[in-house]
């Protein structure tokens, strides 16, 4: 018997998907506290029988789609989270609908050659170099952790030692530096690896989160030196050249985490702030953030494809070994959907100009909420370099009560921070559809908030 068309499901979902999108402009940021309330709906047992797709499909709409934060709107400021572009959502879908298992190119060969494109337009647009391998993976955290795996295979091979084969019992130690300001996905990344949180080697930081230079200590053999391209809190960055060359005369593996800050490279009037980043030999990214691609896709990049996969392939009888690149040998996922789709779309649809645009504006729009609020008389605690702001209205207890009336208003939505002992309201910007005009109406609401 013939299954029923999915089609009118689709087109209903499709309808309900752009009716959100559309009311994202004029709808609070936060959900209410109604919205929130009726989630109690969903606290009740399985049902014993089937219910109608379409009724499914109503019913989640009706209580998820009013208790969503507007993530995917030009006014949420909280964390460095971009909405999706319209080609990225768009192939998204047609990806979810191809369900694909992109592990293998011998079963998904449309799949795998569209992710091996993305990660060569991806190397173009970042200024790496061609040979870097690279796995889609669902953010920051895996990037780095699977970065830094193949650093850890790298360096033990050197050493004689197969870490695949043999773990870390007897191993070499592997020494990791870090600064002080390093975000806790690297620090999960190392844990997982075996090499500990507490073990690393951390280097004091200057008034930005920079790692300083000066303070690096000896690396003895083997060595992992993890720098950072945009501090989460200030979007500072690591100096690379002179943390480089100390690296270069140690032999010691250099890893980037790059979670937002690396697609500065893209920006001709950014690429200073990375000089030096092709030289590294890992690096992480997340393309749900800047590239504003749907949740979730990151990206684990190695100088030494080979390196990498070492460290993440695998083999099993019914696994066929193929002449062209097998997503799943650069990933620790076997199964996975094809993530690669929608960065494709996204950079197929911006190209160079689009995509320097797109990190330009963040960057234009974030200086202009920084001359904003010092302008009331506000403190500005970082260096405003890309697209992260950290204000202080004060005293922590009105700091946190500004975030809290900010919040309340809804009309933008931004998140709190200590930064070196202060607290702060921070502002990351990175949405493709914030105006002008959203800056100017969200500023307003920050003084607002302020003043009350």
């Amino acid at each position: 018997m013939r299954q029923p068309s999915a089609s009118p499901l689709l087109a209903d979902a499709a309808r309900r998907a752009a009716r959100y999108l559309d009311a994202l402009e004029d709808r609070p940021v936060a959900p209410s506290p109604a919205a929130v309330a009726a989630l109690a709906e969903l606290d009740r047992p399985l049902p014993d029988a089937p219910v109608e797709p379409a009724a499914v499909l109503e019913e989640l709409d009706r209580l998820g789609t009013p208790a969503t934060t507007a993530m995917a709107g030009p006014r949420f400021f909280g964390f460095v989270i971009g909405g999706s572009l319209p080609a990225a959502l768009a192939a998204n879908v047609l990806a979810s609908a191809w369900d694909q298992n992109s592990a293998r190119w011998a079963a998904t060969p449309g799949t795998a050659a569209i992710e091996s494109a993305a990660l060569r337009w991806t190397l173009e647009a970042l200024g790496l170099p061609r040979e870097t391998g690279g796995g889609f993976v669902t953010g920051a955290t895996v990037a780095n952790f699977t970065a830094l795996a193949a650093a850890r295979h790298a360096l033990l091979a050197r050493a004689g030692w197969d870490v695949e084969a043999r773990g870390l019992f007897g191993a070499p130690p592997i020494t990791v530096v870090v600064g002080a300001e390093a975000h806790v996905s690297v620090l999960k990344a190392l844990a997982m690896l075996g090499l500990g949180r507490e073990r690393v080697v951390t280097v004091p930081v200057d008034g930005q989160g920079r790692l300083r230079p000066d303070a690096l200590p000896p690396l003895p053999r083997p060595a992992v030196v993890c720098l950072q391209a945009g501090n989460v809190n200030t979007g500072a960055f690591d100096p690379l050249p002179p943390v480089l060359a100390r690296a270069r005369e140690a032999g010691a593996w250099v890893h980037v985490d790059g979670a937002f800050g690396l697609w500065a490279a893209a920006a001709p009037r950014r690429a200073h702030l990375v000089a030096g980043l092709a030289d590294a030999d890992s690096w992480a990214t997340d393309a749900h953030k800047w590239l504003n691609v749907p949740y979730d896709s990151g990206l684990a990049l190695v100088r030494d494809a080979a390196a990498l996969r070492a460290a993440m392939g695998i083999s099993a009888a019914y696994l066929p070994p193929a002449s062209e690149r097998d997503p799943a040998d650069f990933t620790p996922e076997l199964s996975r959907r094809a993530r690669g789709v929608e960065i494709w779309a996204a950079l197929r649809s911006l190209g160079r100009s689009g995509l320097a645009d797109l990190v330009e504006r963040g960057c234009r729009h974030a200086a202009r909420f920084a001359e904003g609020l010092a302008a009331a008389g506000h403190e500005i605690l970082n260096d405003v370099v890309l697209n992260q702001v950290l204000v202080s209205f004060g005293d922590e207890a009105r700091t946190r009560r500004v975030i809290s009336a900010l919040q309340a208003d809804g009309t933008c939505w931004c998140g709190g921070t200590v930064w070196q002992g202060r607290t702060a309201m921070r502002i990351s910007v990175s949405c493709w559809a914030t105006t002008d005009d959203d800056v100017e109406r969200s500023l307003a609401a920050m003084l607002r908030a302020a003043r009350s």
